[in-house]
């Protein structure tokens, strides 16, 4: 799997159906051919397991979740623009008229294309180590959880006052 870029968005183009794959090969080989990996990231075909019984035997196989239909994490640009809506197979960038409409992060999540954030086992309230950073070894108790962000602002005793700060989760510690 190809790093995702966090100043990409999802796109959703429509394809004829029964192409999304060879829609996805095309596409990422004229992104290979031009050079374009810093501005066309990733192309996925959302599928799903599924488990069928046949003759009393159970196989797990795979479909696509939205037949007919390819994501696209991309930064829009004319060029961008003009490379998946030509490529073979592809009828268009769904969005009203010409203007794709980037995915919320919300659908992105739904649709499980990209990672889960991962959680932190904190709740606010708790008192939290700052592991790095300017407040490095200072405790502090949090206020507020921002998981799609993966911060959280927490408010440290500094010079004998609480000062609220930001920290990344990779930042702090729960103290148990």
């Amino acid at each position: 799997m190809t790093e995702l870029s966090d100043k990409g968005k999802w796109y959703v183009v429509h394809t004829y159906s029964g192409h999304e794959n060879k829609v996805k090969a095309n596409l990422e080989k004229l992104v290979e051919n031009r050079g374009m990996q810093d501005i066309i990231f990733s192309v996925k075909v959302p599928t799903e397991e599924y488990t069928e019984n046949k003759s009393g035997k159970q196989k797990t196989k795979e479909r696509k979740m939205f037949p007919g239909y390819v994501l696209v994490n991309m930064i829009m640009t004319d060029e961008s623009w003009y490379l998946v809506r030509n490529t073979r197979g592809v009828t268009g960038f769904v969005g009203p008229g010409s203007k794709p409409i980037p995915l919320s992060e919300e659908e992105v999540r739904n649709l499980g294309v990209q990672e889960k954030l991962p959680q932190v086992d904190v709740i606010e309230g708790e008192t939290i180590r700052v592991k790095s950073g300017p407040f490095e070894n200072l405790e502090g108790v949090i206020e507020e959880i921002d998981s799609e962000k993966r911060k959280v602002k927490a408010f440290v005793s500094m010079f004998g006052r609480d000062t609220l700060v930001e920290l990344d989760f990779e930042q702090f510690e729960k103290i148990y």
